[in-house]
């Protein structure tokens, strides 16, 4: 299964060239996996490549309900009234685009035409992340899970979870994938290494942050000024929630105890 590659045409200081979306298809069926944001571009290059392919939408799987991932779910279905739009559900977001999802649990196939991709519930970045594992090529569509070359906000205030980050990206290294495909950057052909540069990231992260918190940092504010000095300022709502989330796994693991806004070694 070789998928294109759709750009959806958002560039941002937060999503940088923009998301990637990937169109498989088989024998005239197809699935788009993640919306987009309904940008008018990537609308048109969905037409021409289901033309090109004489290829009809089935279904939309949405890694997970971001707006740069979901927000374009309503454009699509107005084009392709007959696809389902499938991803697991997040209620607090997933009310906000209007269409009728269709719930993808963990461990489900999803058929492809007579080819099969696996949900696999992959937590952390947000609740109902999913990844699609494609057993056959041993590819992974990642969403964002990965980024070569950059790091993955760990959204604490919107549900995010450092815990279940880490264990996520330990479940897809476990699959020995031969490919990723991430909703932004370039496709990773070398998963191993790059997951494992994940894993020594966040323990890195962590140290600096206990490091932090001992030389009398206490908030996360401070926190994140004394780690991310220099950060674009675009960024650094970003890495106030990445310490954050770094600060709460240090909580449940009884190493940082908080005191309203302040936090302490322990």
């Amino acid at each position: 299964m070789e998928p294109i590659v759709l750009f959806a045409r958002n560039p941002s200081p937060m999503t940088g060239h923009g998301n990637n979306t990937y169109l498989v298809d088989r024998h005239g069926k197809a699935a788009l996996v993640d919306a987009g944001t309904g940008e008018a571009g990537h609308l048109a290059d969905l037409a021409a490549a289901l033309d090109d392919r004489r290829a009809q939408l089935e279904s939309v799987l949405v890694t997970h309900g971001h707006r740069d991932h979901a927000g374009g779910a309503p454009a699509i279905a107005a084009a392709h009234p007959s696809a389902a739009f499938r991803k697991l559900p997040w209620p607090a977001e997933d009310g906000q685009y209007d269409v009728s999802w269709q719930t993808v649990a963990d461990g489900e196939i999803v058929m492809v035409g007579d080819e099969e991709l696996i949900a696999l519930h992959t937590p952390g970045h947000s609740p109902d992340h999913l990844a699609f594992w494609h057993d056959a090529s041993r590819a992974v569509f990642t969403g964002d899970l990965v980024v070569r070359g950059s790091s993955v906000m760990i959204h604490w205030s919107r549900g995010g979870d450092l815990g279940q980050y880490l264990a996520s990206l330990e479940r897809v290294l476990a699959l020995e994938p031969r490919l990723l495909y991430p909703a932004h950057g370039q496709v990773i052909d070398d998963p191993r290494e790059i997951l494992t540069q994940y894993l020594a990231h966040r323990r890195f992260r962590e140290q600096q942050v206990l490091n932090a918190l001992r030389a009398g940092q206490s908030t996360v504010e401070a926190i994140a000024d004394s780690i991310y000095d220099g950060l674009a300022p675009a960024l650094m709502p970003a890495a106030r929630e990445n310490v954050r989330a770094h600060l709460e796994k240090l909580r449940l693991d009884g190493a940082a105890a908080q005191a309203g806004e302040r936090w302490t070694p322990k």
